[in-house]
């Protein structure tokens, strides 16, 4: 059994997923936030695969306060869409409040081209 905080985060997921979904035109951009780390995929729903993906561990280009490194990993993962072809997607924030490292990828792939 997890703690209030992540089975309140699970509850809020489950919801959003419910509204959310990725198809192969508007695929969706989901985003993991752990303690130290950030990672962006986009994910086709109706076929079950990753489409393209990014994190910030194990990348040199990625330094710096959290923030920067969410709106790296943001700008990293429009960059992958662009060269997979996709234009669009739908946002799912995972359970997460839309504030800080979230809103700054989010912001940053916005800003690199991803439309949502």
């Amino acid at each position: 059994m997890g703690t209030k905080k992540t089975f309140s985060r699970n509850r809020i997921k489950r919801r959003v997923r419910g509204k959310v979904h990725g198809t192969q035109e508007c695929p969706r951009l989901s985003v993991f936030r752990s303690n130290k780390q950030i990672y962006a995929q986009i994910i086709d729903d109706r076929e079950g695969r990753t489409l393209a993906a990014a994190g910030s561990l194990g990348t040199d280009d990625v330094n710096g306060p959290k923030l920067d490194q969410a709106a790296a990993v943001g700008k990293m993962i429009a960059e992958k869409a662009k060269a997979a072809g996709i234009e669009s997607v739908v946002f799912d924030r995972n359970g997460y409040l839309y504030h800080g490292r979230v809103k700054s990828l989010a912001e940053a792939a916005r800003e690199a081209g991803l439309k949502f």
